[in-house]
């Protein structure tokens, strides 16, 4: 009996394995093929692609971010005005089959005059009145503005400075009403307020009785669902009427639990994303009444799923969308199924998502993109099939001369699979490549699959881009997740240089020509590969990035003080875990560092403040290494501003240059 249990596991042991060597071998052969398309067509070009001119990957659009009014009487777009990003009306009468931009400027009418900055986002409220937000240098605390659209008479909807605004529901059935989210009595905490878009009239409804993180209203527009943490501990509140007190129905760990999406069309369950008791986030209703999961909707096996989107029409499911190496969808619904099946097939070189639509659902806006292209807007009429083009955005960016990206997946020194993404310069030989490596921010997002102008702009000039989505990066399930607490500078760090490691063993990288860029945990992971494998990395380049995890925690904004004990578990505790905080933080081992160093920063950054990119090139500097630092008053977290961008961009292609020159 022994012996069959042993055969038995040993079985199941030896089929592991055997499929692992497998689908290293697939996506190693994959990878190959990939090298050889791109050589064989180089060489049979003889020089393979120009190259654009820097602007082109970093400028404003023209015209983008198209919306349609709930009508569909009316398309909204940007567009630069002063060389801010603008909104501006059309009648959707006045498009006929010329780009939208090119269409007289007596049809479009010009509705918001933002001088500044670009207008960070906004929406229709109703048919008359556009809300759009924005904020100050990059402080992030937004203000909410209502925009009537036939007079143009503007209200600033929370005139409150140094407060944040949230949305917490556009109330698409109330023409006059929103809900917001306010830190206005307390910049910790988000009570909800319904607001009136014509007169910016206030009136409490929920006041946050402290550890509140998001509220949730049901199709009637009426707040009963809250999300509370005390930091270690989130808690799922709710209420049956307005006119009753939330009541806590489910507490989990942090690491774990339901987040509601929207209520079920009665209005009485939940639809939820939910990781109760398993690794992967699936789709499921969940009732209040028993706090408890009901029906699983959809799980996939290798990926989290946390979107669902539904119609209002027909109150009724249409999709849930994934990402693996791409985005996956489940439909529920039939008619969009063959909707999107339908559109796909006009662009079977493309993908393609649907982005909007009126509230018959009858006319819609279809987005196409690759990862060469920036794709194209259209228009799309139901009742004649119709597809008319209203922007297309790879005019400057031709597809042919950008790079594949090129989905991929290595092993860790400890086994752990770590998947991301290789993009290739178009040369005709490739190997022995100069290679910029650029780990993501958050840390706990995730890098995916498209068109992306400074990874498109590294290829053009010539660098293999390798982008990782270590330990820690969202999407793959809890316990890829918790494998990155308190893990900044150590195995998170390792999963960066086990891949630096495996692109010099493939024979792709030149060891003596990489460098590593990155923001905000990118940023740090820049200074911790420069610190830590100071022989790897012939430079670096650290936008927005920590430099002391102290002064990190110290200063985080006052709404992220009701998760900071979920932030000491994550990352580490300043007094607990000292030693582990210093030993993680580059700015003491700033002695370490022999790599030239490139630092950006916003000096009104609310997440990674002035202080932390101020430190490490004083300490530099101190050492007599001169550091190249691109510091911008009127920016935050990262460069929004058209001109901030050129600059930053222009500094780092000299610096890489500079280099990773042969």
């Amino acid at each position: 009996m022994k012996l069959l249990i042993f055969l038995i596991f040993s079985s199941n042991i030896f089929s592991a394995n055997l499929l692992s060597t497998l689908k290293e071998r697939i996506l190693k052969a994959r990878l190959q093929a990939h090298i050889n398309e791109i050589e064989s067509q180089c060489k049979a070009k003889k020089e393979c692609v120009r190259q654009v001119p820097l602007r082109d990957f970093f400028e404003n659009p023209t015209i983008a971010g198209f919306k349609i009014s709930p009508d569909g009487s009316r398309i909204s777009f940007v567009a630069p005005w002063n060389k801010r990003m603008n909104v501006f009306v059309i009648e959707r009468k006045n498009i006929g089959n010329q780009l939208v931009k090119k269409i007289s400027p007596a049809f479009k009418k010009q509705l918001t005059f933002v001088k500044d900055r670009d207008i960070s986002g906004y929406f229709w409220k109703g048919n008359d009145h556009i809300v759009y937000l924005r904020d100050f240098g990059g402080d992030e605390n937004f203000h909410l503005f209502s925009v009537n659209i036939h007079d143009g008479e503007e209200v600033d909807l929370t005139p409150f400075e140094g407060v944040k605004a949230q949305i917490i529901d556009g109330l698409e059935d109330d023409e006059a009403s929103m809900i917001i989210g306010l830190n206005k009595r307390d910049k910790r905490l988000f009570d909800a307020y319904k607001v009136n878009v014509n007169s910016g009239a206030l009136s409490l409804i929920a006041t946050n009785p402290g550890g509140v993180m998001g509220w949730k209203t049901d199709h009637d527009g009426q707040l009963r669902i809250a999300v509370r943490t005390d930091g270690v501990n989130s808690s799922l509140l709710y209420r049956d009427e307005t006119n009753q007190p939330f009541k806590t129905i489910l507490t989990t760990n942090f690491r774990e639990g339901v987040r509601p999406l929207f209520f079920t069309f009665d209005n009485k369950k939940l639809y939820v994303s939910s990781n109760l008791g398993r690794d992967k986030s699936v789709i499921a209703t969940f009732n209040p009444q028993t706090a408890k999961e009901e029906e699983v909707l959809f799980a996939h096996p290798a990926v989290d799923v946390g979107s669902l989107s539904f119609s209002r029409k027909t109150k009724s499911l249409i999709l849930a969308s994934y990402v693996r190496a791409k985005r996956g969808r489940k439909f529920f619904d039939p008619i969009w199924k063959n909707r999107f099946q339908f559109i796909q097939s006009q662009f079977p070189d493309l993908e393609t998502s649907i982005n909007g639509w009126d509230e018959e659902e009858q006319i819609f806006l279809v987005r196409t993109y690759s990862d060469r292209s920036k794709g194209s807007t259209y228009l799309f009429e139901e009742s004649s099939q119709k597809l008319t083009l209203l922007e297309d955005y790879s005019v400057k960016i031709n597809p042919i001369e950008m790079a594949p990206q090129i989905p991929i997946e290595y092993t860790s020194r400890d086994g752990l699979k770590i998947p991301g993404y290789l993009t290739l310069p178009l040369k005709s030989n490739l190997k022995n490549l100069p290679v910029i490596v650029n780990p993501h921010g958050g840390p706990w997002a995730r890098d995916n699959w498209g068109f992306n102008p400074q990874v498109q702009f590294l290829a053009n000039r010539g660098y293999a881009v390798l982008q990782m989505n270590f330990r820690g990066s969202t999407g793959y399930g809890r316990k890829f997740w918790e494998a990155s607490f308190k893990k900044w500078g150590l195995e998170m760090q390792h999963d960066i240089t086990d891949g630096v490691n495996w692109l010099i063993k493939s024979g792709i990288a030149d060891p003596d020509r990489i460098a590593i860029y990155g923001a905000s945990y990118g940023g740090y992971a820049v200074l911790a590969g420069l610190t830590f494998t100071p022989d790897l990395y012939a430079c670096g380049i650290d936008y927005v990035g920590v430099s002391n995890i102290f002064t990190l925690l110290e200063t985080l904004p006052p709404y992220w003080k009701p998760m900071l004990d979920m932030m000491h578990t994550m990352i580490g505790h300043p007094e607990n875990d000292k030693e582990l905080l210093i030993a993680a933080s580059p700015v003491f081992h700033v002695d370490k560092i022999k790599a030239p160093l490139l630092v950006a920063q916003g000096a009104k950054d609310p997440r990674v403040k002035q202080a932390e990119s101020d430190q490490i090139v004083s300490a530099l500097r101190a050492r007599g290494i001169d550091v190249p630092y691109l510091l911008k008053e009127n920016e935050g977290h990262g460069f929004r501003n058209e001109e901030n961008r050129f600059e930053f961009y222009e500094m780092a292609e000299d610096f890489l240059e500079k280099h990773l020159t042969e």
